[in-house]
């Protein structure tokens, strides 16, 4: 088994909120925590803090408490802070939701996480409340943060100055965060995350990402995702650094943000390294104040990365995690110049992960002539390893083995200096821009369309060498289909992010005896890709 180089850290057997706010001072409490861009307006620890207080208040006086499941459907504002840490305060677990998701999305999430209460902003309210009518939600148990008539307001909550309530769970086991992820393969999944799991990761973390109180965060990457609600939020929020907050992206909003207000660390995911890599636009702005930018949520490759760290005069650094992982095991260390950005760094401390021969089983244990071992499946345990998937013990067993070690489906190397390098992945799961998609779940949608006899979906590469959704499509005889027509029915019934963006005609879908896909067959024909 491979070790962290790191010595093992501290996991503090407390709160999500303990961990976080308990030990705040008082330079602390004067600190600026989140700022808001769209109006200037400035949040302290202290403020914060008080604001979580009150939520969890309001929160118990309703009766939200360790058996409560808490929905929150809400951009990246600084509200998001006090609600998701304002349920936690109160014991109830949080299902973030994507912000994009379709009514019938959120309807199922909701569903499938037994959400009595729900949160969101009124720019998603008709689709928040489509959803949460469809589960029978009452209107009172919707929260809308900026107001909306009919609905309880975070104006209304707070003003209400209930204390915040006592309450008792074990971190190790009481469910904190519930985000859905699709796993290794097949259909969302909730990723059931305790406090102890979230505690451990920001700890973890805090081994090789070099946050400091003085630094400014551009929180752009959304917080609904467990990237950005561990390694931006909470890592952040530990390190008393400031955030500012980003709803949505977009280049210009993110490079006058980072102009105006001074934003010296930048979380990123793929699509952006690259704009920061070849946009002519860049260059009209003064980003100097960026030391590091830190790339997450899917590969990112060696070249693009050095390209845009010179642009930018940073350091680049990169990382790896699931939602599983809560989410991050691997990242460069801050204080190592040996480590390649091609990479994701280094083990974090406090687990152990093995890789395992793809064809016979075996652990690897070889380190070739080159310093390297041949590529392996990449197994994890540690502390932030999840607790299972919510109502899914089947699923779990597949995932998560009797060890306790996570198989996370990707493929890695490991170099002898201490590094290791995603080179493949086991799993079908198609990560576009940083989202997951699970091609099960696009080609039930189109098994669905009358003028559809067969469907599957794999993962290629566009232009600018992202990967994207392609739909290999068996029609009907004499539906006269067309590739519009199949890219428009999906994109009226899943989230903007799961479009099948090319499709292809084909005569039969390639499928084992068994009855499952050929996607390697699939991946062999032009334009496709592993």
């Amino acid at each position: 088994m491979f070790t962290s180089p790191q010595p093992d850290v501290e996991i503090p057997d407390v709160s999500v909120y303990d961990f976080l706010f308990a030990s705040l001072d008082d330079d602390d409490l004067a600190r600026i925590a989140l700022i808001d861009p769209a109006s200037g307006a400035e949040t302290t620890y202290g403020q914060l803090r008080t604001q979580i207080d009150a939520f969890a208040g309001a929160l118990a006086a309703r009766g939200v408490g360790t058996d409560t499941v808490l929905a929150l459907l809400c951009p990246n504002v600084p509200a998001f802070a006090t609600v998701f840490h304002g349920a936690l305060r109160a014991g109830a677990a949080v299902t973030t939701i994507n912000s994009l998701y379709t009514a019938a999305e959120i309807e199922k999430q909701l569903r499938d996480a037994g959400a009595t209460w729900f949160v969101t902003v009124s720019p998603l309210l008709a689709a928040a409340s489509a959803a949460a009518d469809a589960v029978g939600m009452p209107r009172e148990n919707v929260i809308v943060l900026d107001g909306a008539e009919g609905h309880p307001s975070l104006r209304d909550l707070l003003g209400e100055r209930h204390p915040a309530p006592e309450v008792v769970f074990d971190p190790a086991t009481h469910v904190a965060a519930l985000p859905y992820s699709s796993g290794t393969t097949g259909i969302p999944k909730g990723v059931m995350l305790s406090h102890r799991n979230l505690v451990a990761n920001v700890q973890q973390s805090r081994a090789n990402i070099d946050l400091r109180d003085t630094d400014r965060v551009l929180a752009v990457l959304p917080f609904f995702h467990i990237y950005g609600l561990t390694v931006l939020l909470n890592l952040a929020l530990k390190q008393r650094a400031s955030l500012v907050t980003m709803p949505r992206f977009d280049l210009v909003d993110f490079l006058t943000h980072i102009q105006t207000f001074g934003c010296t660390y930048l979380y990123i995911a793929p699509p952006i390294a690259v704009a920061l890599a070849k946009h002519p636009i860049v260059d009209q702005f003064d980003i100097s104040t960026v030391h590091t930018v830190f790339s997450g949520a899917a590969p990112l490759d060696g070249e693009t990365a050095e390209a845009a760290g010179r642009r930018l005069h940073a350091r680049m650094m990169q990382g790896y995690g699931m939602s599983e992982l809560s989410p991050v095991s691997h990242a460069m260390p801050y204080d190592r110049d040996d480590v390649p950005v091609s990479s994701v760094g280094t083990l974090l401390p406090n687990q152990v992960c093995k890789l395992i021969d793809l064809d016979t089983g075996e652990e690897i244990t070889e380190i070739d002539a080159d310093g390297r071992t041949r590529p392996g499946e990449l197994w994890i345990k540690g502390p932030n390893v999840m607790l299972g998937y919510l109502g899914k013990p089947e699923a779990t067993a597949e995932t998560l083995d009797a060890e306790g070690f996570l198989h996370t489906g990707d493929v890695a190397t490991y170099d002898e200096r201490g590094w290791f390098t995603i080179v493949d992945r086991v799993k079908e799961l198609i990560k576009y821009k940083g989202y997951q998609i699970a091609p099960a779940e696009l080609e039930a949608l189109l098994l669905g369309h009358p003028k559809i006899m067969d469907a599957a979906v794999v993962g290629v590469l566009d232009d600018d060498r992202q990967e994207i959704p392609k739909a290999f499509i068996v029609a009907a005889p004499d539906s006269g289909l067309e590739a519009d027509e199949v890219m428009a029915y999906v994109a009226e019934n899943l989230a903007p992010h799961k479009k099948v963006r090319r499709v292809e005609f084909i005569d039969a879908i390639p499928k084992s005896a068994s009855g499952k896909i050929l996607r390697k067959d699939l991946r062999a024909r032009e334009g496709a890709t592993a």
